[in-house]
């Protein structure tokens, strides 16, 4: 044999081989299925211009976005400014807002907010000293399709 410990032959016995359990093993939990709250925060100062948000549970508004968004809920905040065209369940506006909008469940119009455009909304609730103009309408739901009550006047 050679000097070499490279060429040797293990001449160690083999390891044994565990036992086997009577009982099947038991199989580890199934991760779950618990989806995050997805938010975006446009905060102070931030311009975000020409986008459609998508996939967003939650935008809060603190600077300006001119955008599209479908989602659950936007929150414009005071000094937020949104332009643009928004389909949500639930909108609640202290800033400013201008374009389309269509609030599926609840519109909730603060006291410092100005809102205006083509406004659509389940159920409304407006703070005195709010600022409403343009095209308001209520949705009604018949037969699982929602459609567009008489808009009202101007106001």
């Amino acid at each position: 044999m050679s000097g070499d410990i490279f060429f040797r032959r293990n001449t160690a016995p083999p390891a044994p081989i565990p036992a086997r359990h009577s009982t099947p093993p038991v199989a580890a939990p199934a991760p779950t299925q618990e989806r995050k709250e997805s938010r975006l925060i446009v905060g102070p100062d931030i311009k975000l211009k020409g986008v459609e948000i998508t996939d967003c549970d939650t935008l809060v508004v603190e600077g300006r976005v001119e955008a599209s968004l479908d989602s659950r809920v936007i929150q414009i905040a005071e000094h937020g400014v949104f332009s643009g065209k928004v389909e949500i369940d639930i909108a609640e506006i202290h800033g400013h807002f201008d374009g389309e909008l269509t609030a599926r469940k609840h519109l909730i119009v603060h006291a410092t907010a100005s809102v205006s455009g083509k406004i659509r909304y389940g159920r409304l609730k407006v703070e005195e000293g709010a600022q409403l103009s343009g095209d308001l309408g209520s949705l009604s739901v018949t037969k699982g399709a929602a459609e567009v009550a008489v808009p009202r006047r101007p106001v």
